[in-house]
C-alpha cells in the first residue's frame, strides 16, 4: 500500500511540533510500509491491527509498539497525531472510530484520514456492508470532499485545516496486481467544546 511519502506528508501536515517528544499512533497500520514513511518525523510510533498475519510483520518491525484495537483510545498519555489511513470505509463503526480518534489526539494535536473516494463502504473483517455508514452524499470526487467536511467531520467535531488529492496504490486480486483508487487525506484538529460558564446569581 502507499499512500505518500515522507516529504509528501511533512508538507501537508506543516507543523512546528514535530520534535523529539512527539508520538504518532497510525490505526490499522497493516504491514506497516505507510506506517514507516512518518519515522523520520516522530520519535515515538504506536500502531493497531486485526489481521494476524499484519500483526507478525509489524511485531518484528523495530520502530512501532503494538496496541490493542479496543483500548488504545483509552491510553492516558494522548498522541500528538492520530493516523487513520484508508480504515473508515473499511470498518464496521466509523462513527465510533471518528470519536476514539477525537478522544486520543492531545488539544494541539492532528488526526490525518486518508478516504477512498467514492465512498463504498465494506467491512473487511466480516465480509459485509458495515454496521455504520457515513452520510457522503454527491457524485463526483469534490461533491463527496464536500459532503465528508461538511456531513461527517464538522458534525463529529473535528475541523479541517488541510486536504489534498492523491493517487492511491493498492494491493490486487487475481485479475489485477495493483488497484490505482483517488485518496483524499485530510489533516485536521478536535474543536475544543465551548465552556459553560455558571451564572453566579
Amino acid at each position: 500500500m502507499f499512500v505518500f511519502s515522507t516529504d509528501q506528508i511533512r508538507r501537508l501536515l506543516n507543523l512546528t511540533f514535530f520534535d523529539s517528544g512527539s508520538t504518532l499512533i497510525d490505526l490499522g497500520a497493516g504491514d506497516g510500509a505507510t506506517t514507516e514513511k512518518y519515522a523520520p518525523l516522530i520519535r515515538e510510533i504506536y500502531t493497531t491491527e486485526k489481521s494476524g498475519p499484519m500483526i507478525r510483520i509489524l511485531t518484528e518491525k523495530r520502530f512501532s509498539r503494538l496496541l490493542d484495537v479496543d483500548t488504545w483510545w483509552t491510553r492516558e498519555e494522548k498522541f500528538d497525531v492520530v493516523s487513520c489511513l484508508n480504515l473508515l470505509d473499511r470498518c464496521s463503526n466509523p462513527i465510533k472510530l471518528l470519536e476514539e480518534m477525537k478522544n486520543a489526539v492531545k488539544p494541539n494535536g492532528r488526526i490525518i484520514v486518508a478516504l477512498v473516494l467514492p465512498y463504498k463502504p465494506f467491512d473487511e473483517f466480516r465480509s459485509t456492508i458495515p454496521e455504520e455508514k457515513l452520510p457522503i452524499t454527491g457524485v463526483t470526487f469534490e461533491e463527496q470532499v464536500c459532503s465528508v467536511v461538511h456531513d461527517v467531520f464538522e458534525p463529529s467535531g473535528l475541523e479541517v485545516l488541510r486536504w489534498t488529492k492523491l493517487p492511491y496504490l493498492c494491493e490486487g486480486d487475481l485479475s489485477q496486481d495493483y488497484y490505482w483508487l483517488h485518496d483524499a487525506v485530510f489533516v485536521m484538529s478536535a474543536k475544543t467544546p465551548p465552556q459553560v460558564i455558571e451564572d453566579a446569581l
